[in-house]
């Protein structure tokens, strides 16, 4: 493709376009329409946080195309005042929109569920997938180790990695605005030009830095973090969805082992074998539908769980979540055990009907070389220069107990 170009609307960004005579955004083009990248439609960022937040349907594919936007705006304004970066463009601006190619069912959630690790798999399906590989060698046969040195923060200038992965990068900068925008939810309402205009490149240390009348855009960009983390990512609801699915996908393992249930090969691979260590072809098959049609399936169980636990999720029939963040461990488990008897005297089984669930989240953490600030006295990290941001360094752990309606 030589001439031409290609505009994708997004509701949060406007018009997305791709110049196919730019020859970076041509390979940008093209990796978006191999099969890989399109089965990103079919993964909902959020996970099961619609039963939650009803708008919040937006897939991967759509913020895989808002990083890369993001990212390229980012990065040409850098390229203005330090023109020596241009030639790791393509690097940037793929490494964007691939971060999230190996995200599995219900993204993040199925982490949690099947153990799977989606970097781990973006960068396999990145050398395994051939059509994926063959649009990267074509273009350049390095571009494929350079993408990995991006993903495991080795490149050897910083801040084309922490424009991709870091305490202020395009993934969250995009999923924040994204989220918040979808939910409904205002804490998210970023201002994006003011960030933009902010990031800096230091020449010495070649990190992505924040010019110091950038300090109060960046402020307000972490406690949107912690908000939306503390109200939306952590939402009770949201994490009562999880633990049921996760409760119904332990149970289908059982029956599986048992020999008493169905399900086609692609699910039979994910509850039978290592997430991490299956054949591409049964990951890259899995998708939300793939595992909504046999919840729906299975709501015609034999087997009373997992057709119970089946029903309810798909009906956002779900359980109660009780914050029992202030009580002690002990009490937290003393709690838990009066409730599983008297899920038992019901007949329930305790196993599958109630559990603990914990979130953890801070609003700022000092990983990945922190947030540095341009100083008269060289360069600070952040939290140095501002007491807020020093007050979000703080963890905020919170748990529940999750049961039934009626058993507490």
């Amino acid at each position: 493709m030589a001439t031409g170009e290609r505009t994708y609307h997004d509701p949060l960004h406007g018009a997305i376009t791709l110049t196919a005579s730019d020859p970076t955004e041509a390979l940008l083009i093209r990796l978006i329409d191999t099969p890989a990248f399109q089965r990103l439609r079919r993964i909902r960022q959020l996970g099961p946080a619609s039963l939650t937040f009803h708008g919040g349907e937006g897939s991967r594919f759509t913020h895989s195309l808002g990083v890369m936007f993001v990212a390229r705006r980012c990065f040409d304004r850098l390229v203005a005042s330090y023109p020596q970066l241009l030639p790791h463009r393509p690097v940037v601006l793929v490494a964007a929109l691939l971060h999230d190619l190996g995200h599995g069912p219900f993204s993040h959630t199925a982490e949690e569920v099947f153990g799977s690790h989606h970097e781990g798999w973006t960068m396999r399906i990145i050398r395994e997938s051939l059509p994926i590989r063959d649009c990267l060698d074509q273009f350049d046969p390095a571009l494929v180790e350079l993408l990995g040195l991006v993903y495991e923060k080795k490149f050897p200038i910083p801040a084309i990695a922490q424009l991709v992965s870091s305490q202020l990068d395009c993934d969250r900068l995009d999923y924040l605005m994204r989220d918040s925008y979808l939910t409904g939810a205002t804490y998210g309402n970023l201002d994006l030009d003011r960030i933009i205009l902010a990031l800096r490149y230091d020449p010495v240390t070649q990190q992505l830095v924040v010019a110091s009348k950038g300090m109060a855009a960046i402020e307000h960009y972490l406690v949107v973090r912690y908000f939306m983390y503390a109200q939306v990512y952590s939402h009770p609801k949201n994490q009562v969805a999880t633990w049921m699915l996760n409760s119904a996908m332990r149970r289908a393992r059982v029956l599986m082992a048992l020999g008493q249930l169905q399900a086609d090969p692609t699910v039979t691979a994910w509850l039978t074998q290592d997430c991490n260590a299956m054949a591409l072809f049964d990951y890259l098959r899995a998708d939300d539908g793939t595992f909504l049609y046999h919840l729906q399936q299975w709501q015609d169980s034999e087997d009373g769980i997992l057709a119970d636990l089946s029903r309810r999720f798909l009906d956002r029939d779900l359980f109660k979540a009780k914050d029992i963040s202030d009580l002690s461990d002990g009490d937290r488990a003393d709690l838990l055990h009066q409730t599983q008897d008297k899920l038992q005297n019901q007949g329930l089984d305790p196993e599958f009907y109630a559990g603990l669930r914990y979130a953890n989240s801070r609003g700022y953490s000092l990983y990945q070389r922190g947030i540095n600030l341009q100083t008269p006295e060289g360069l600070r990290e952040i939290s140095e220069r501002s007491p807020l941001i020093k007050t979000l360094i703080q963890p905020l752990r919170r748990a529940w107990l999750i049961h039934p309606r009626g058993m507490v």
